[in-house]
């Protein structure tokens, strides 16, 4: 049980130093990089299984005990987390490797983003608040390469306010951590939950609404997400899938973790959270919806839909909590792969705005199935996985007599189907008004190289998955949801009491 919960987070470093000592041989770091991530994808399920049948896990690094020492614990919410994260991060590195530019013209990728997915499985896995901190560092120092990737001179300038708000949101993350220690004395998330409830319950609530801002920012919630439409869309395909895919989830996880785990019911700011969360919704749909690029099109769908996560656990109900975690899984894999078909749009058709694109259904068909299937799956057409998460949480905002905000929701998917057909009509089928802004590369019926087409395929086919798979998925789902809203196992595991 040690090793399924350290590897995750050594195997990756100990990946990284190896592509590095690996030097410019690029056939040894992509072996070392693909073959590090299958074996991580591979203990993430097992642990995945493990504790969905045995309960919380957690292990005290270097035998120090909790609060002392350094913990690491898995729950059903951040198993599930890490074992789709590594799933996705595999998909994406072998996306890249197939994928003319950022992976081949640097000889650092392969490093930097092993770098990037220990932080990730780190963010998942720790049991305290600063190392959560390390984790969100390491994640997003990576990143920091990642993005700026090419030096493109639109590209630094994004890439450059993306750093700008990802260390103001560290700094305040890090003063958040400073004040919650000097109150009580420790940063260990079980430890807190308990004392917590000695501190008065003004400062509690301030402390919920100060780390829902700080996530927010991370997580790309309203009104504070301005950073992330401009900066996503320059990046390279791979590293702006990774990034949509994960990087906000991240945030929305530690959103749900921090105010279950953390907070009790009367100082939650529920209320905040569910304005929040329709506001992020609509919002983010309208700004898509007014956009004329595939990438920025899709970037803005990333802000709507965090809005269907943060209102499931805004219910704070099981019913919502589960809605939100099958939501979070679903969207993962469907926004992933929308993202990385999004880039083989532009390699078949040498642009990614709309006017500059056309009659790709005839010359590349393929692309548009795996187009069809995750965008039809996002604006939650049955029966697909989508709508399976979003019925859950309508269901869920109506048992709870919370009509307004299932109104918006319902609304934002009709939006976000309009929005997707947009895309699909302009791409696909309309002739194009304008000359592509650079060469198209030469494709077949295919749309780009196997080595793109592969991975892209494979998680178009895995949301198909999700939605045969939705009964159990959505059992696992409410398991996750009654263990967040009744700590109790978890705080017990860590602490050993």
């Amino acid at each position: 049980m040690n090793a399924l919960l350290t590897l995750p987070v050594l195997l990756p470093l100990l990946g990284a130093g190896a592509s590095i000592v690996a030097g410019r041989s690029k056939a040894a770091q992509r072996a070392i990089a693909v073959a590090v991530l299958t074996v991580v994808t591979g203990l993430s399920i097992a642990l995945a299984l493990v504790v969905d049948r045995d309960g919380t896990v957690a292990v005290q690094a270097g035998g120090w005990p909790a609060p002392i020492g350094i913990t690491l614990v898995a729950d059903r919410l951040s198993s599930m987390m890490l074992a789709v994260a590594s799933v996705m991060l595999l998909a994406v590195l072998v996306y890249a490797i197939g994928q003319p530019g950022a992976e081949r013209n640097h000889v650092g990728f392969q490093s930097v983003y092993l770098i990037l997915a220990a932080g990730v499985s780190l963010s998942f896995l720790t049991g305290d608040l600063f190392n959560l901190f390390v984790g969100f560092e390491m994640m997003l120092t990576a990143s920091y390469v990642l993005i700026t990737l090419g030096a493109r001179r639109d590209q630094v300038r994004s890439g450059m306010t993306y750093v700008v708000i990802s260390l103001l949101a560290s700094a305040l993350l890090l003063a958040a951590i400073a004040l919650i220690y000097s109150a009580t004395g420790t940063v260990n998330l079980a430890d807190l939950s308990v004392r917590m409830q000695e501190l008065s319950p003004t400062l509690r609530s301030a402390f919920a609404v100060f780390l829902l801002m700080i996530f927010g920012i991370k997580a790309g919630l309203f009104p504070l997400f301005f950073w992330l439409p401009d900066s996503y869309p320059t990046a390279p395909t791979a590293v702006t899938a990774v990034f949509a895919g994960l990087l906000t989830k991240v945030g929305v996880y530690a959103i749900i973790r921090t105010q279950t785990l953390l907070f009790g019911t009367d100082q939650r700011p529920q209320a905040l959270i569910l304005w929040i969360a329709g506001a992020t919704m609509l919002v983010g749909v309208l700004g898509a919806i007014a956009q004329a690029d595939v990438k920025r099109i899709l970037s803005f769908h990333i802000v709507s839909q965090i809005g269907y996560m943060v209102m499931g656990l805004g219910l704070f109900t099981v019913a919502g909590l589960a809605g939100a975690i099958f939501y979070i899984l679903h969207h993962i894999v469907v926004k992933t792969t929308l993202f990385l078909t999004g880039g083989l749009i532009e390699h078949a058709g040498g642009s990614g705005r709309l006017s500059r694109l056309g009659e790709m259904a005839r010359t590349a068909p393929v692309l548009a199935v795996l187009f069809l299937v995750p965008a039809l799956s996002l604006a939650g057409i049955p029966p697909l996985s989508g709508f399976v998460a979003k019925f859950a949480l309508v269901g869920a905002g109506t048992e709870t007599s919370h009509y307004w905000l299932v109104s918006v929701s319902i609304v934002v998917s009709l939006l976000t189907l309009f929005s997707m057909m947009k895309i699909w009509s302009g791409v696909f089928w309309s002739p194009a008004e304008a000359e592509p802004d650079s060469t198209p590369h030469a494709v077949g019926r295919l749309g780009g190289p196997w080595l793109m087409i592969a991975p892209t395929a494979v998680l178009a086919a895995l949301t198909l998955c999700i939605a045969l798979a939705a009964g159990p998925l959505y059992a696992f789902s409410e398991r996750a949801a009654a263990d967040l809203l009744d700590p109790a196992g978890y705080v017990s595991e860590v602490l050993r009491r």
